[in-house]
């Protein structure tokens, strides 16, 4: 099932689709396949994603930390990445 499909018939997210939307996003953005999810966490009204994700840095393979805030609706609110 597509997220934006699934964003629509639920009126709040799970934490799998929470989690299944971060990776999405971030598979897309960081152009990797690889993506460790550590904690999915609902706070404050909005579900918090953070792992982290290989990135290659002038022919070196670096680890870089996310995390990525997800509103009720499944929308990406805010993203965080720092070098490990």
């Amino acid at each position: 099932m597509k997220i934006w499909l699934v964003r629509y018939m639920a009126k709040e997210i799970s934490t799998e689709t929470a989690q299944q939307i971060a990776v999405e996003f971030l598979k897309k953005r960081k152009n990797t396949e690889k993506i460790d999810i550590s904690t999915v966490e609902q706070k404050d009204g909005v579900w918090i994603v953070r792992g982290t994700c290989p990135i290659d840095l002038e022919g070196h393979p670096w680890a870089e930390r996310f995390e990525v805030i997800i509103d009720q609706k499944g929308k990406i609110r805010s993203t965080d990445f720092a070098l490990l």
